[in-house]
């Protein structure tokens, strides 16, 4: 590989005249002689062949080729702080990333409030978070597309090395918009009285296993959807019915957009886990995983 004209000093020196505005505070900063920052300077100059400051009275402005250099050459020191930074926590067991697969009906707020906590602690681990629905989020764990899976529903995968915990109970309610006829009918409503209506569905997202839905009603016309959030907004706009969970609607009940229907059978509650592969021992996973478990 050839040896690049820039070199991580030089863009360093040139931080530093920038920050400080001279060649001489520059110098104090950087523990040098200001001669030294004037050769570093003017040896780039003539590998790149470029002027990269001009003097403004006392002080050293950069030219546009300058600025330039400099705001992408603070983005290559950036990067390799970060590097050093990630070397470092690998070195000690602290993985450099890790990936979460959420299911459309957790409370994500909750899950940030966690992970925001956690990276004030380990601000140079990198988290992805992706949303998934129902068997898509066991898939993508069991795949090694995450690293770990909250609120995945019951029943848990007859799969080695799945280590999965009860999070919480999922308390799904039948909802309607405002104006529906359906919540002009006299309650408790019976199921098979809701078979002529259009049942909104969230499309489970797997792609290998064979997808399933939850709370579909018999007999009606369905009109799928890939997340909750798009069927709230569904059923509020009056396309459809369907269960929501009540914890995530409650204000939308309160404001009267939603109305929730009394059943005659009510469906129970489901389990919702969070749940990782046990040859996963990384230091991060597991700092991560008793922080959300407490939330």
């Amino acid at each position: 590989m050839k040896t690049p004209a820039i070199s991580l000093e030089a863009l360093l020196v040139l931080d530093a005249i920038e920050t400080r505005g001279s060649y001489a505070a520059a110098a104090e900063q950087l523990n040098k002689v200001p001669s030294a920052l004037s050769y570093i300077v003017q040896k780039l100059e003539e590998q790149l062949n470029v002027t990269l400051f001009q003097r403004q009275g006392r002080r050293a402005v950069l030219t546009p080729a300058g600025k330039h250099l400099l705001s992408e050459g603070r983005k290559v020191l950036s990067a390799i702080n970060t590097l050093s930074e990630q070397t470092q926590t690998i070195a000690n067991g602290w993985e450099p990333k890790i990936r979460l697969a959420c299911d459309s009906i957790m409370d994500i707020k909750t899950i940030f409030n966690g992970i925001k906590g956690f990276l004030a602690a380990h601000h140079s681990i990198e988290i992805d978070v992706q949303e998934q629905v129902m068997n898509g989020t066991w898939e993508a764990l069991i795949d090694d597309r995450v690293d770990l899976v909250i609120g995945a529903p019951a029943p848990v995968p007859n799969q080695k090395g799945i280590r999965a915990i009860k999070i919480a109970e999922l308390n799904s309610v039948l909802v309607v918009n405002k104006a529906h006829e359906l919540s002009l009918i006299k309650q408790p409503i019976k199921l098979e009285q809701l078979s002529g209506y259009r049942n909104v569905v969230v499309h489970d997202s797997a792609q290998h296993q064979i997808p399933w839905s939850v709370n579909m009603i018999a007999g009606s016309q369905h009109f799928f959807v890939s997340s909750i959030a798009i069927k709230t907004a569904a059923i509020i706009a009056g396309i459809g019915i369907g269960y929501l969970p009540k914890n995530l609607i409650q204000d939308h009940i309160e404001s009267g957009e939603l109305i929730v229907l009394k059943l005659a059978e009510e469906r129970p509650p489901q389990d919702l886990f969070m749940a990782w592969k046990i040859t996963n021992k990384g230091k991060g996973l597991n700092k991560l995983i008793t922080i959300l478990s407490r939330c």
